[in-house]
């Protein structure tokens, strides 16, 4: 009878180290993801920017355009709100939009629009070839849908948001309609372990 209880309880203590050892997110974590390694684009002022630039603080990435009538401003905004949220601590957060729309998006006009939502938030835009090698880089999603005139057309692109940890790793992809308040909850483990 002893042994059993003997090897019950060996059993439990060895079951109790196969449990999850990381934080437990809110969002999906890709920690150990083999895409997401960075990116080179220029800002809505002019620079050129690489994920290395933003080296301790938490990048988040999304990816949109200034035309965009209601995913893009909503995410924008919900990271706004998520920001709020992180009270001081959000100074070490850097939100960055990418346009998928580099033939309308000119820096000119993301320096109208991204900053709008946070004056630290920053646009980022590059050619369509390098457009096109950050999403793959990212699995993001785009494509052009015609409109009644060649520059009424929108576009379908992927709708979440990416997060770096202040180590330039990606932990986490945010999906869409996320609540602020999880996002924020989210955003504060990452910066308890930087």
């Amino acid at each position: 009878m002893k042994r059993r209880y003997f090897l019950a309880a060996l059993l439990s203590a060895g079951l109790a180290g196969c449990g999850q050892s990381g934080p437990i997110f809110n969002s999906v974590d890709v920690t150990g993801a083999d895409y997401g390694n960075g990116f080179s684009l220029t800002d809505h002022t002019g620079a050129r920017r690489t994920l290395e630039d933003y080296k301790g603080k938490v990048v988040t990435l999304f990816f949109g355009f200034t035309h965009c009538p209601d995913v893009c401003p909503t995410s924008l905004a919900t990271m706004k709100q998520a920001l709020t949220l992180l009270g001081p601590d959000a100074a070490r957060v850097q939100v960055l939009f990418v346009t998928v729309d580099p033939e309308r998006d000119s820096a000119e006009l993301l320096a109208n629009y991204v900053p709008k939502f946070d004056p630290s938030f920053v646009g980022l835009r590059g050619d369509l070839a390098s457009t096109a090698a950050v999403a793959k880089e990212y699995k993001i999603f785009f494509q052009k849908v015609p409109g009644s005139t060649p520059d009424s057309y929108t576009l379908d692109h992927s709708a979440g948001t990416y997060v770096h940890d202040a180590q330039g790793r990606l932990r986490l992809f945010i999906r869409h309609g996320e609540s602020p308040q999880k996002i924020a909850d989210d955003l504060k483990i990452l910066l308890a372990r930087n």
